[in-house]
């Protein structure tokens, strides 16, 4: 999509972080934006901060891993700018507990917000895309912790599972005319580490309560300290403006996790030498 003025979009997460670069990058590049979040008080700042920039943009409520939240914020989108060219599956959460800690209710969360709302994203808002026939574009964000998982948690399943969901969809809608990209922020300036601000009453208490010492609560201390120093939010989103215009299948921030990366794809392919040295013919 290169030519992005005129266009419409829709964004999840967008009240704060990457979803409101995201959304700031997009409305001054001429698109309508229709911002979605679960935090209303947040949302409705955002929308207060952008207006003073003279940008085309609207807000509506909703907990997107809610199949029918979700649906009704496309209707509001819909109801209000007509076509739906972009589509921003932004919105995540934090946490998930690593092994000997997991609870339902911390899987059933972070799945549903970090992937399900994806999948129900796409599946809602990709017809509407398709309809108008004037091409379009669907950015994910996942993680680096979705191609370099160091924790056995709900949170980096749900991102690994971005990244693949993306990756297939790449080749499948191409032909549709519709560009997908997966974005895979190091450590950015957000608020992350605090998703338990939103956490919905059907799970209130039923999570376990962070631990304040030992190693766990250290590498939650070390976590936030690498975010509170992170990368502007306002520049991953002009980097995914610039994915969108330039139909990249892979949106990073930094370099910090590439060799992390090219390590874990060598241990890939150490596991392809196994199987290649006992059967040499193959």
């Amino acid at each position: 999509m290169k030519e992005l003025a005129g266009k419409a979009a829709f964004v999840t997460g967008a009240a704060s972080g990457i979803g409101l670069g995201i959304a700031t990058a997009l409305a001054q590049a001429g698109v309508k934006v229709m911002l979605c979040d679960i935090e209303e008080a947040a949302l409705s700042a955002a929308l207060e901060q952008l207006r003073l920039t003279n940008v085309d943009v609207d807000g509506v409520q909703a907990d997107v891993s809610l199949k029918d939240e979700l649906a009704a914020a496309a209707e509001a989108t819909t109801a209000r700018y007509g076509k739906v060219h972009i589509l921003v599956n932004n919105a995540g959460v934090g946490g998930g507990g690593s092994y000997g800690t997991w609870t339902e209710a911390s899987w059933n969360w972070a799945m549903g917000v970090n992937l399900m709302a994806t999948v129900w994203g796409i599946e809602i808002f990709g017809p509407l895309i398709e309809q108008h026939g004037e091409g379009g574009h669907i950015v994910s964000t996942a993680s680096i912790a979705g191609l370099i998982s160091g924790a056995s948690n709900a949170y980096n399943v749900s991102k690994y599972g971005v990244v693949a969901l993306s990756e297939g969809l790449r080749g499948e809608l191409a032909p549709r005319g519709i560009g997908v990209s997966v974005l895979c922020p190091g450590f950015i300036r957000t608020q992350i580490l605090n998703s338990r601000r939103n956490l919905p009453k059907r799970f209130e208490g039923e999570l376990r309560t962070l631990p304040t010492s030992g190693p766990l609560a250290e590498q939650i201390n070390l976590i936030r300290e690498r975010l509170s120093q992170g990368i502007d939010p306002m520049y991953v989103g002009e980097l995914v403006r610039e994915g969108i215009e330039n139909d990249w299948p892979y949106i990073f921030t930094d370099l910090e996790f590439e060799p992390m990366v090219e390590a874990r794809f060598a241990a890939i392919k150490q596991g392809f030498d196994h199987i290649r040295g006992r059967n040499p013919e193959r």
